[in-house]
């Protein structure tokens, strides 16, 4: 298998969904986790599971896992890295539903400090992305924006004090998701912005009281 059999010239590929949009999402999660993957278990489901093989989605999904961005030239070899690198990896076929994405990924990830994170996504075509569920709370991000992302209690004012952390350091809020599964218990928000999340905003966010993670995200599509 050569350079252009997974990604293409500068990754148009095969398939863009079954490549770029695979590194991305892999990338996407590992951002998400906050650290290196040191082992992950990845479900396939749909057109990712068929046809996935021969489009170089599992090489792909291994390189966003390790980091890499779309046009790199490692990708074809990317599981051999991987086994250097100390990433262990599984991949299985799942069954997911027909209201599921055809081109969907469930990542079971465990980071070098114990860290874990259950990711789902999917490659909505051209290239982009979407996840979709975050440790069984439902969202939606799809990498496009710089984001903070906060688990957080789910207490009166918590959305408020990050939100004027932004304000307060000029960071423009250009969409604001939250989710949680039931009243008062744990949530999820994701906040895009327009430009970039300053480090003095995740400090701050940090050591807010009702903060239980915290997580910048910069945008994946390059």
């Amino acid at each position: 298998m050569n350079l252009f059999d997974v990604i293409g010239p500068i990754m148009i590929g095969p398939s863009s969904s079954h490549t770029a949009g695979a590194v991305r999402l892999g990338r996407l999660a590992r951002e998400l986790l906050g650290e290196p993957v040191v082992a992950a278990d990845i479900g396939l489901h749909g057109s990712f599971a068929r046809t996935g093989k021969g489009h170089g989605t599992d090489r792909a999904l291994i390189a966003g896992l390790m980091g890499w961005q779309t046009d790199d030239a490692r990708i074809p070899h990317a599981f051999e890295h991987a086994s250097h690198a100390g990433l262990t990896f599984h991949f299985e076929m799942v069954c997911l539903g027909d209201s599921a994405h055809p081109n969907t990924v469930v990542f079971a990830l465990k980071g070098q400090s114990e860290g874990v994170l259950r990711i789902t996504g999917c490659s909505v075509g051209g290239g982009r992305i979407k996840i979709t569920e975050i440790n069984g709370f439902p969202l939606e991000l799809t990498g496009d924006f710089a984001a903070l992302v906060t688990l957080h209690q789910d207490r009166p004012g918590v959305i408020h004090s990050v939100t004027g952390i932004l304000a307060a350091r000029a960071v423009n809020i250009a969409e604001m998701r939250v989710s949680r599964r039931k009243r008062g218990s744990t949530a999820v928000m994701v906040i895009d912005v327009d430009g970039a999340v300053p480090d003095e905003v995740v400090s701050e966010v940090a050591v807010l009281p009702q903060i239980l993670a915290v997580r910048r995200l910069n945008p994946v599509v390059e």
